[in-house]
């Protein structure tokens, strides 16, 4: 069995639908609305929990309401959580969803991640096949790199930058404005860097100068909304190298993985599971 982990960070989101997303001093009403744990770490944590069959969460909640709402909601989904514990309120967030499926997000508070110092089962990497890093400090990070694959996301910038570990890919948005850290400035430099467009599918780029592009994956559905797309393709991506698949394969699969999450309302109705990795 593949094992796998994440290293990162949850938020409690609130989700509205809405036609579009309302101008400066505008109204608009909201079609539906749900509350959901969300996050890159919590949303790329249940998708490996549905590839893998389970997965460790290290992560770091406050001690309040939302934040043990946030530990029994992953705990339910399959998500073994170790999480250290923080002062202060849970960091929370609200999303608009709006006609094309597109996410516009505001998060409130501090961003809660993990620290190596923090008297979590660290020693469990060590028999991990595979990590994805969202958030933490230098320390969480080469604890992180204790598993056989680690993948992070250029969101961690601090970390990355400070930890001096190398990374055996950085999964980034090439459109994102809070993704664009050069790779360059990371020393060692990763061994791959994969560089998403959406439905234009991405490219890739190896520390020795090979380049290549993947497809997007056709969605099996409807578009519904992009919340969490990103987070599970980074998540299946990390699987596939876990599990010894090539570049390849594991950017198909993690294109399909994005393209059913894409298809399922946000942030976990959709999301690739075990099961389907065996259909054509």
């Amino acid at each position: 069995m593949t094992r796998v982990a994440v290293v990162g960070h949850a938020e409690w989101m609130e989700f509205a639908r809405v036609p579009r997303l309302p101008a400066s001093g505008e109204i608009v009403h909201a079609s539906e609305s749900w509350e959901e744990v969300g996050g890159g770490g919590a949303v790329a944590a249940v998708q490996l929990a549905k590839l893998a069959g389970g997965v460790d969460f290290f992560t770091a909640l406050a001690g309040d309401e939302l934040g043990r709402r946030t530990a029994e909601r992953l705990a339910a989904l399959g998500v073994t959580v170790h999480a250290a514990p923080r002062p202060g309120r849970q960091r929370r967030g609200f999303t608009h969803l709006d006609g094309a499926g597109e996410r516009t997000i505001t998060v409130i508070g501090e961003r809660l991640v993990p620290h190596g110092a923090d008297p979590l089962p660290w020693e469990r990497l060590e028999a991990v096949d595979g990590v994805y890093f969202t958030g933490g400090d230098e320390g969480a990070l080469r604890a992180a790199r204790r598993a056989g694959r680690l993948v992070a996301t250029p969101r961690a910038e601090a970390a990355l930058l400070a930890a001096g570990v190398r990374l055996d890919a950085l999964v980034r948005s090439s459109s994102d404005a809070g993704e664009q850290l050069d790779p360059d400035r990371l020393d060692p430099p990763p061994d791959l860097v994969v560089s998403t467009g959406g439905d234009e599918g991405g490219t890739w780029r190896a520390a020795e100068g090979e380049t290549g592009a993947y497809e997007a994956a056709t969605l099996p559905g409807p578009a519904r909304d992009t919340y969490g797309a990103g987070d599970s393709f980074a998540a299946a991506f990390t699987f596939g190298l876990a599990d010894g698949r090539s570049t390849a394969d594991a950017l198909r699969l993690a294109a399909r993985a994005g393209a059913y999450k894409l298809a399922g309302r946000a942030p976990y109705e959709n999301q690739l599971t075990a099961a389907e990795l065996r259909e054509p």
